[in-house]
C-alpha cells in the first residue's frame, strides 16, 4: 500500500497544478472582460430640473437608460432627445418634470401639467393673447411651483357716468362694487348706483352713479296783516279813523329737499317757524248819528263792506267755474256747484276765513265760506262764477271782504 501511494502522488500533484492554472485563466479572462466591458460603456451627462448627474452605461436608448437609474418618467414629464433614443459616445440628456397647476381662466377651472418655468411661458402655452388691462396673477415672471393656483381674467370695456363725467375704463372686476372699489370710486350714505353693487358686470354694463343729497331750504314768507273795524261813537256815521296801521309779519318755512345729481327731486315742509308775528290793521268806524238838517237827507247804504258788521280785511281775488281744469263741481264744504250755478260761494284758507262762513265782498256780494283751493293761501280768495265769461271779467282784482258777524 505505501508502494501504491508514492506510486500515484506525482498525478495527484499535476491534478491540482492543472485546476490551479485553470482558474487563473478564468480571473483573467474575467479580467479582460470586465475592462472591456467598462471601456465601451458610454458617458451620459443628464440634466434633472437643473441638477447634473453623469452616468456611464451601456443602455441602449434613453427610456432603457432611465429604467436602469429606477427613474420614473410621468406621462406629462419632458424628456429630451426622446425615450426611444439611441444612446451613442458622450451625450446629454434633460428630464424637465411636470407640475400641475390650478388655472381659473375666465372663470373656468382647470387642472394643467406644464414644464414651463415661469407664468409668462404658460400663459403662451395656453396660446392666450394677454392685452395690457388683462389680470394676471402671479405675475408673468413668478416662477412655476407644485400646485400653484393661476388666474387670468380678460379685461373689458365698461362706461362709467359719475360727477359729471362719463369715462370708458377697462375692467376685469366681476361686480359693480369691485368695480367701484378698484376706479377709487366712493359711495356717500344716500348715494345710488345703476346696477345695483352687486350685480355682474360685462361689456354690455354701462354704471350710473347718482349723488343724492339731502338739505334744508329756509323759505321766507310775509303774512298779510288782517283789518279789522271797531265801532266809535265819537265818529260820524260814514267817517273812518285808522286807528292802527296793520304791519305785515313773517314766516320760515323749513323744506327737506332731496337732490340727485344737484337736480331737486322733492322737497316736503318739515317745520313752519313764525319770525315775526303780523299786527290787525285797525280802523274805528263811526256810529254817532248826522245831525238832521233841513237840506239834509236820511243817509243811504252803499254796497260797500264798511257798511256790513264784521272783520274787514283787504284780500286779492281771482274766479272760477265748476268745471275749471281739475274742478269736480263739489266744493270742500259737499256744497254742488254743477246743480247751482248762481250760487255765491267763494274759496278760502281756513286758517284766515273759517269755512262755512258768511262773508261780504265788494262787488260781488254776500257768499258762502264754502269751498278750498291750492293756490289760494292766506290773504287770497276764489269767486264762484256761472259761466266763464263772468270768470274772465272778473280777472284778478284786489277787494275788501267783511266776515260778517
Amino acid at each position: 500500500m505505501e508502494v501504491n501511494r508514492i506510486k500515484f502522488l506525482p498525478k495527484a500533484i499535476l491534478g491540482k497544478k492543472w485546476i490551479i492554472s485553470l482558474v487563473s485563466l478564468i480571473l483573467f479572462v474575467s479580467v479582460i472582460t470586465y475592462a472591456v466591458y467598462e471601456t465601451t460603456k458610454a458617458t451620459v451627462t443628464v440634466m434633472i430640473d437643473g441638477e447634473e448627474t453623469v452616468i456611464e452605461t451601456h443602455a441602449a436608448t434613453v427610456e432603457a437608460l432611465m429604467l436602469e437609474q429606477e427613474w420614473q418618467v410621468k406621462e406629462h414629464d419632458l424628456v429630451e432627445p426622446s425615450l426611444d433614443t439611441e444612446i451613442t459616445g458622450e451625450m446629454d440628456v434633460t428630464w424637465t418634470q411636470a407640475k400641475q397647476v390650478a388655472a381659473t381662466i375666465d372663470g373656468e377651472e382647470e387642472s394643467i401639467w406644464t414644464t414651463v418655468k415661469t407664468v409668462e411661458e404658460l400663459i403662451n402655452q395656453l396660446d392666450i393673447q394677454y392685452k395690457e388691462h388683462d389680470l394676471i396673477e402671479p405675475g408673468l415672471d413668478t416662477e412655476i411651483t407644485e400646485n400653484m393656483e393661476i388666474i387670468y381674467e380678460s379685461a373689458f370695456l365698461v362706461e362709467l357716468t359719475s360727477d359729471g363725467e362719463q369715462l370708458e375704463l377697462w375692467t376685469t372686476s366681476t361686480t359693480v362694487a369691485d368695480f367701484l372699489e378698484k376706479e377709487n370710486v366712493s359711495l356717500g350714505e344716500l348715494d345710488r348706483v345703476e346696477p345695483a353693487l352687486d350685480e355682474r358686470l360685462d361689456e354690455e354694463t354701462d354704471i350710473q352713479v347718482i349723488r343724492v343729497e339731502k338739505v334744508t331750504d329756509v323759505v321766507e314768507e310775509n303774512v298779510d296783516f288782517a283789518t279789522v273795524t271797531r265801532k266809535d261813537g265819537d265818529l260820524l256815521t260814514g267817517k273812518e279813523k285808522v286807528v292802527q296801521s296793520g304791519e305785515a309779519g313773517q314766516i320760515n318755512k323749513h323744506y327737506e329737499v332731496i337732490l340727485e345729481d344737484g337736480v331737486e327731486i322733492s322737497r316736503e315742509l318739515v317745520k313752519t317757524e313764525t319770525v315775526k308775528e303780523s299786527q290787525d290793521r285797525i280802523v274805528a268806524v263811526g256810529t254817532q248819528p248826522v245831525p238832521a238838517t233841513s237840506r239834509s237827507k236820511a243817509p243811504t247804504s252803499s254796497a260797500s263792506a264798511s257798511d256790513k258788521k264784521g272783520r274787514t280785511i283787504t284780500v286779492t281775488s281771482t274766479a272760477y267755474t265748476a268745471n275749471c281744469p281739475g274742478c269736480s263741481g263739489i266744493t270742500a264744504t259737499g256744497i254742488n256747484l254743477n246743480t247751482n250755478r248762481n250760487m255765491k260761494v267763494i274759496a278760502v284758507d281756513p286758517r284766515v276765513i273759517p269755512l262755512g262762513s258768511r262773508v261780504f265782498v265788494e262787488g260781488y256780494g254776500t257768499a258762502i265760506a264754502g269751498d278750498t283751493g291750492g293756490a289760494i293761501s292766506g290773504n287770497k280768495i276764489d269767486v264762484h262764477m256761472p259761466t266763464k265769461a263772468d270768470a274772465y271779467k272778473w280777472g284778478t282784482r284786489t277787494v275788501k271782504i267783511t266776515i260778517l258777524e
